[in-house]
């Protein structure tokens, strides 16, 4: 597995959340499926990943932002990841998660997303150890999930090689539009 010894994994500062959210704005079209409509993404785009979404995420108890940053230019932003601590909200995703690590609180890993010019370079791999790291942080002892879209071999690939295995599929919403997602439990 690649390594990236260029590039420094820590918690996000609220004055980051900007270029966090200008980065959510450039990766996240890449993980929905073929032809998502653009204004689907936009919406989405607009109405969860702004930067007084990622400033609050940043201060919140119940929440880990990181941020990746290449050593040599500071100013890059590289990557970012986003853990929650709770209940998975959806009844698909509960009952996933439940079936296989027990009910109650968990973590989920909501968002990992490297620049689309520092994929395949490590990257993905520092920030995915740093997030399983915080993830037993927030919540000892408690279960690591995350849901990625069905269609996106890719990511399942990378999950599964950092200790995730399917456990269900849960519907997610994107600005209006129904997509299928796969339920994963980090296991490792």
């Amino acid at each position: 597995m690649p390594t990236a010894p260029d590039v420094v994994v820590r918690p996000a500062r609220p004055d980051e959340a900007a270029e966090i959210a200008w980065l959510a704005a450039l990766t996240f079209p890449l993980a929905c499926p073929p032809g998502t409509a653009t204004t689907t993404m936009a919406d989405h785009v607009a109405a969860r990943l702004t930067p007084a979404h990622f400033a609050r995420w940043a201060v919140s108890d119940h929440h880990v932002l990181l941020v990746a940053r290449p050593v040599r230019e500071p100013r890059d932003v590289a990557g970012y990841a986003l853990l929650v601590r709770g209940v998975p909200e959806g009844e698909e995703e509960r009952d996933a998660v439940a079936a296989s690590a027990g009910a109650g609180p968990s973590v989920e890993l909501s968002k990992i997303y490297v620049h689309p010019a520092r994929q395949g370079d490590g990257t993905a791999g520092a920030l995915m150890s740093a997030a399983i790291d915080a993830a037993a942080r927030l919540l000892p002892q408690g279960a690591l999930w995350l849901g990625t879209n069905g269609l996106n071999a890719r990511a399942q690939a990378f999950y599964r090689r950092h200790g995730f295995t399917a456990v269900g599929t849960r519907t997610y919403d994107v600005g209006g539009v129904q997509h299928d997602d796969v339920v994963m439990l980090h296991t490792a």
